[in-house]
């Protein structure tokens, strides 16, 4: 499957990925992440059954604070 990964176009494996396996596969190991799928922000405790799925575009946002 094809899906847009921070604007960037990815090839996968698959029908179908869960937001914890994309995770996995692309080593995003930070804690305090943002996801969305085509706009859409998903819960850090939907990512184990959200799934993603050909021609999506997906958003990893990393949050970080400072002062």
């Amino acid at each position: 499957m094809q899906i847009t990964l921070n604007n960037n176009s990815e090839i996968l494996e698959g029908n179908s990925i869960t937001v914890n396996h994309l995770l996995q596969l692309k080593k995003f190991t930070f804690k305090m992440l943002i996801i969305k799928i085509n706009g859409t922000l998903v819960q850090k405790g939907s990512y184990e059954t959200t799934a993603i799925h050909d021609g999506d575009e997906v958003s990893v946002l990393h949050l970080i604070s400072g002062g």
